[in-house]
């Protein structure tokens, strides 16, 4: 089988590098691309050729526009890539009849209410990046390819930047800090779903009715407040010296930022479960090994 994936260098990118290269031959591009290749999603005509001269069995897609609050003000550059460029790689791998493996976000709903978000639940986002994600969602169905579609929340990796990175260097330079604390959820892993995404397209190689919409999550349930407490807590079991002394829990409406966020980002995994017979660990199990890591790699 010969993989296509775009966004190799993203945290998630990075880590299906490593899940997917078992399964096959594996062309990885980034941005800036190779030879007659390329990886940047806002070049339309660029991917086109890319995938009509792969011709790959298979295209993975990790790269995305994630800045929430800029694209309330760049619609355009955050539709290109979260929209349009998805529509381009849908509509190529129709053409060739291969799967289309997409990552999407619990930002395509609302945030109302206090129960887990299944796959059928309708769509409602708030704010320009869920908008743009959910509208490429949509240009996969269109399409009528094969496609794997996996919504996951709260990101994080060893590799790349995230919440864990941002609160260690800020626990380590100021006393008191305040995070959110009614916006609930459950951070993944990318090494967890890059795995979850490799064991997938397996068995959805062998068994193409497979295809869908899949929610993938960790078990249980935190906040960001109560996930900043957790990581101080871990940092300092693993010996790094922490300055803060406070961390306070604040509302969201205490930290307006430019983009509306989603109270409620619950993921419902059943289907998952179900379909693939995957039972995936706890949050906190996920986010000690990545402090461990970056811990290691700050040595």
């Amino acid at each position: 089988m010969k993989i296509l994936l775009f966004g190799k260098n993203g945290q998630l990118g990075w880590e299906l590098q490593r899940s997917l290269a078992p399964l096959g031959e594996l062309i990885a591009l980034d941005r800036k691309g190779t030879v007659g290749l390329t990886g940047d999603l806002s070049d339309a005509d660029g991917l086109r050729v890319t995938i009509q001269t792969v011709k790959p069995d298979m295209i993975v897609n990790a790269a995305a526009y994630t800045a929430v609050d800029k694209a309330e003000e760049d619609t355009g550059l955050a539709d290109s890539i979260n929209r349009f460029a998805t529509e381009v790689i849908a509509q190529e791998a129709e053409t060739l009849g291969c799967c289309f493996v997409h990552y999407s976000t619990d930002y395509v709903f609302d945030g109302t209410g206090e129960t887990p978000w299944c796959e059928t639940d309708v769509i409602n986002p708030i704010n320009q990046y869920g908008l743009s994600k959910a509208k490429g969602e949509q240009a996969i169905l269109e399409s009528g390819c094969r496609h794997l579609i996996f919504r996951a929340s709260w990101v994080y990796g060893a590799h790349g930047n995230n919440f864990i990175k941002t609160m260690l260097h800020l626990m380590s330079n100021r006393e008191e800090l305040s995070v959110v604390g009614d916006q609930v959820g459950a951070p993944i892993g990318a090494e967890l779903l890059a795995d979850v995404s490799a064991h997938a397209i397996r068995q959805v190689t062998h068994a193409p009715e497979l295809s869908g919409v899949y929610h993938v999550a960790p078990d249980g349930e935190t906040n960001w407040y109560q996930y900043a407490v957790f990581i101080a807590a871990q940092a300092r079991k693993c010996g790094m010296s922490l300055k803060v002394k406070d961390i306070h829990s604040i509302l969201t409406s205490e930290y307006p930022t430019p983009a509306k966020r989603p109270l409620n980002s619950r993921l419902n995994t059943h289907k998952l479960r179900r379909v693939f017979g995957l039972y995936l660990p706890d949050w906190q199990q996920g986010v000690s090994r990545a402090i461990h890591q970056i811990m290691a790699d700050l040595r």
